[in-house]
């Protein structure tokens, strides 16, 4: 596999992976029963996975339109997503 091909790719995994991690808190804010901080730190982190998986989509169209990537810095956001995302799979388990 080539360094292209594999910037795309670790390019598409960030972003699924961030997507997946706002989807979630986005869940976890509308829960009811939680408290208001707790709703509001859940606002927070999915509005920063939002960012964050925005800025991906946008890498990732720069490499395919123009072919401009950088491989460090796709593995590196691949990996920060995957951590990110499991993470907050991690803190859904603690909720009550």
């Amino acid at each position: 596999m080539n360094p292209y091909t594999l910037a795309v790719v670790a390019m598409l995994l960030a972003a699924v992976a961030q997507t997946s991690a706002t989807w979630l808190a986005v869940e976890l804010f509308l829960v009811k029963g939680l408290p208001s901080g707790q709703r509001r730190s859940w606002l927070t982190i999915a509005i920063g996975a939002a960012l964050l998986a925005l800025h991906h989509g946008y890498t990732l169209e720069l490499a395919l339109r123009t072919g401009l990537y950088d491989l460090r810095q796709a593995l590196l956001a691949a990996g920060i997503s995957i951590l990110f995302a499991l993470g907050a799979f991690g803190l859904r388990r603690c909720q009550p």
